[in-house]
């Protein structure tokens, strides 16, 4: 299961996350209407918001060769993948999760395994707010970030999402089907 989610604004702080790495006042960002969360996932801070494709894949990586590394490489490239067929160059860093346009980062991944279960996953900037991202040093490492819209002409949200999850259904070898999410809850009385 792969789910695609647009956050309203929120500041995440992943395991090794540091709070100075948070550079506005509690008050800056309540008048925000910003939050601040502790999550699981590994890495540092980030910001969610709109404008942002957030992806969560739940997957069980015993199906998908056992390799955490080749997990997050598989995101990476799917993000990569997307960003060509936009015509956008990206690429990643060694020792640097993410995915890179020059020196600006425009995806941030941060998972966590538990019994070879997915969670958490990649962050794409589609069209965000640089002010937000302005109230973070992101994944505290002192770098600017930059989204498809500064890049190009008005991306398309849904169009950026479908292709996403094409690319990422090729990396992992199937089809990455799109449904909603009240068709797999069951209400109970």
């Amino acid at each position: 299961m792969v789910l695609t989610v647009e956050h309203p604004p929120v500041i995440t702080l992943g395991r090794s996350g540091k709070p100075e790495h948070l550079l506005v006042s509690q008050e800056r960002l309540e008048r925000e209407g910003i939050t601040v969360v502790d999550v699981e996932r590994g890495g540092d801070i980030t910001y969610h918001g709109p404008g942002q494709l957030v992806v969560y894949p739940i997957l069980d990586l015993r199906d998908h060769g056992r390799d955490i590394k080749a997990y997050i490489e598989q995101l990476e490239g799917a993000a990569i993948d997307t960003l060509s067929s936009y015509g956008i160059s990206a690429e990643t860093r060694p020792g640097y999760p993410g995915v890179w346009v020059g020196q600006k980062k425009i995806a941030s991944i941060g998972v966590y395994v538990r019994s070879w279960v997915t969670r958490h996953g990649l962050a794409l900037n589609v069209e965000v707010n640089p002010e937000h991202f302005a109230m973070i040093n992101p994944c505290g490492l002192g770098v600017d970030v930059v989204s498809m819209a500064d890049l190009m002409n008005s991306p398309d949200w849904d169009a950026v999402e479908a292709r996403f999850l094409a690319r990422f259904g090729d990396r992992l070898g199937c089809t990455v089907v799109r449904g909603e999410l009240d068709g797999l809850v069951k209400e109970t009385a």
